[in-house]
This record gives C-alpha cells, sequence and structure tokens, in this order.
C-alpha cells in the first residue's frame, strides 16, 4: 500500500513536471513559428521546424541510451544538481515576474517583434534562408528545454518512456491549438505555468540530490509532494515580500 502510494507521488509529480514544462516551450516556439510563417512564407518554415525536430530526435538517441548506463546513485546526484540549477532559474524569473519586478513573457509582443524583424527583407519566393534558420532556431533551442526535462526527469525515475510520452501530448496539444486559433497563446497563463514547472523542478532536484548523497527522506516518495508545498509556500511568501516591499518603495518616493 505504501509502496503504491510513493510511486503515485512520484509519478504526479513527474507527469505534471513534464507537461507543463514541454507545453510552456512549445508555445514560445509556436509563437516564432507562427510569426516566421505569417511573414515569410511557410515552406522554409515548415523546413527549419523539421530540421530542428530531426536533431532533437538525434541528441535523444544519443543521450537516452548514454544516461541508462550511468549507476542509479550517481545519475540521480547529476540530475538532482542540474534540475536545481534548472529549476531555480525558471523559479527565480517567475517570482520576479509576479512581483511586478520583471515584466511578464508577453507572447503577442514575441509575436509582433519577430514579424517587424523578419518583414524588413519582405518575403522571398522559394526558399527563404532566413525563415529557415529563425524556425529552427526558435523550434530547436525551446525544444532542447523539452529534451532536457524529458531526459532528466525520466531516466533519474526510470520512467523515460513516461516522460517522453507527456511530453509528446503536451505538444501535440499546444500544437492543435495552435493551428485552429492560427495565432499565438497570448492568452495561456505561461508565467503561472514556469512558476509551476520551477517549484516541480526544484522539488525534484532537492529530492533527486538527497537520494545521490544517500539521504533517507521521511515517508520516501511521499516527500517530493512535501517539498512541492514547501516550494510553492516559500515562492508565495517572498512574491509577497517583493511585493510589499515595492509598495513602500513607490509610497516613499511619492
Amino acid at each position: 500500500m505504501i509502496a503504491t502510494v510513493n510511486a503515485t507521488s512520484a509519478t504526479i509529480v513527474l507527469v505534471g513536471a513534464v507537461f507543463l514544462a514541454a507545453a510552456v516551450e512549445m508555445v514560445e516556439a509556436l509563437t516564432i513559428v507562427l510569426a516566421v510563417g505569417h511573414t515569410r512564407g511557410w515552406r522554409s518554415a515548415f523546413e527549419g521546424v523539421g530540421v530542428a525536430l530531426v536533431a532533437l530526435a538525434a541528441l535523444v538517441a544519443v543521450l537516452g541510451p548514454a544516461l541508462v548506463e550511468v549507476p542509479l546513485s550517481t545519475l540521480r546526484l547529476i540530475v538532482g544538481i542540474v534540475l536545481l540549477i534548472f529549476g531555480l532559474q525558471w523559479l527565480r524569473k517567475a517570482v520576479l515576474r509576479s512581483s511586478g519586478y520583471k515584466a511578464k513573457h508577453d507572447e503577442d509582443a514575441i509575436y509582433r517583434e519577430t514579424v517587424a524583424s523578419l518583414a524588413l527583407t519582405g518575403e522571398r519566393p522559394g526558399r527563404d534562408g532566413v525563415a529557415f534558420v529563425v524556425a529552427f532556431k526558435g523550434v530547436f533551442l525551446e525544444g532542447l528545454e523539452i529534451v532536457i526535462a524529458v531526459l532528466t526527469l525520466g531516466t533519474s525515475a526510470h520512467r523515460l518512456g513516461l516522460a517522453a510520452a507527456v511530453a509528446g501530448v503536451a505538444v501535440v496539444l499546444v500544437g492543435i491549438v495552435g493551428v485552429i486559433v492560427a495565432k499565438q497563446l497570448s492568452n495561456v497563463p505561461e508565467n503561472a505555468m514556469k512558476m509551476a514547472v520551477g517549484i516541480m523542478l526544484v522539488s525534484y532536484g532537492t529530492f533527486w540530490t538527497g537520494e545521490g548523497l544517500k539521504v533517507r527522506w521521511p515517508g520516501d516518495d511521499v516527500m517530493l509532494l512535501g517539498l512541492v508545498v514547501i516550494y510553492a509556500l516559500a515562492a508565495a511568501v517572498i512574491v509577497r515580500i517583493l511585493v510589499s516591499t515595492s509598495s513602500t518603495a513607490k509610497a516613499v518616493n511619492s
């Protein structure tokens, strides 16, 4: 019974972290591809997307088996540290945006800026090198973050297949919605999603780092949910403090 609860807790955090991370990165990639397609033509944009996907697939094929061969304790320590660094970056930006110290990620603004920069030279007939490169770079860089999340979380939990499937579902769902609405998904609560992903990655990073260092967590995998709650509360408190500090500073200056 306890083992089942532990496995369920770990699976919930794994699925949530991978799905949200993949969805956020897919929204950003979709914004770039749509801007390129509408401005410079769809042929080169789709070619850039296709080559980027092939490159990412090759990366997974090379790195996936190599990670599986690493001893579990070593793998969890390495993955834990990577996830802590990766997750703290997401969490820091999300906290700063929530508290008003950093501008929120605006997909509409990104779309307009990309269109404006690409429109300077106009649409080209046939193959367009600029459109290809911009689409390739957007999909590859955003996709690389999805690959990192899938490989690190999936291999450390010995659920690589599940992590890859969840990421695939997130990518397909966002892609379908993007095609249906034919515009960037500006209404997606991206900062809230990034906050959730940051909390989950930091929680997983803390847990796996402890596992790699032979720490015996109370409740075993159930502690993952406890770490999520602890970091979520900590983030909420920090946001509240920053908002209060900002309000006080504005009141003093006025």
